[in-house]
């Protein structure tokens, strides 16, 4: 009997924003790529997000350590993606104040 040797593509997807997600899951490769930096195996990472699969893991974190520069460049735009939400949400939704008006809310609340 031979071994027939076979080699997948990994299980990777990009969606319509651009946000590549393991395998059919809503985890994204940043998510992966953060927790096994932190030294987290990747048993624990299927722990964590029970909608992965073992092997899946595993593929991610071989196309990570074969592709890092590219992956470390694609995480680096996604935060800078991210900065720049985070700034329009600022200039369209002052935080300012938001505290005091929400202690005031709730003082005004517990008055009645």
């Amino acid at each position: 009997m031979t071994l027939a040797i076979v080699a997948e593509p990994a299980p990777l997807e990009t969606d319509t924003n651009g946000v590549v997600r393991v395998g059919k899951t809503r985890v994204t490769l940043d998510t992966v790529v953060a927790v096994f930096q932190q030294g987290v195996t990747a048993e624990e990472i299927v722990y964590r997000y029970p909608s992965l699969k073992l092997a899946d893991v595993y593929a991610t974190i071989a196309f990570y350590l074969n592709y890092q520069q590219e992956v470390e460049a694609y995480l680096q735009q996604r935060q800078q993606q991210a900065q720049e939400i985070r700034r329009m949400n600022q200039t369209r939704f002052d935080p300012q104040g938001l505290r005091d008006r929400l202690l005031a809310r709730k003082a005004e609340q517990e008055s009645y």
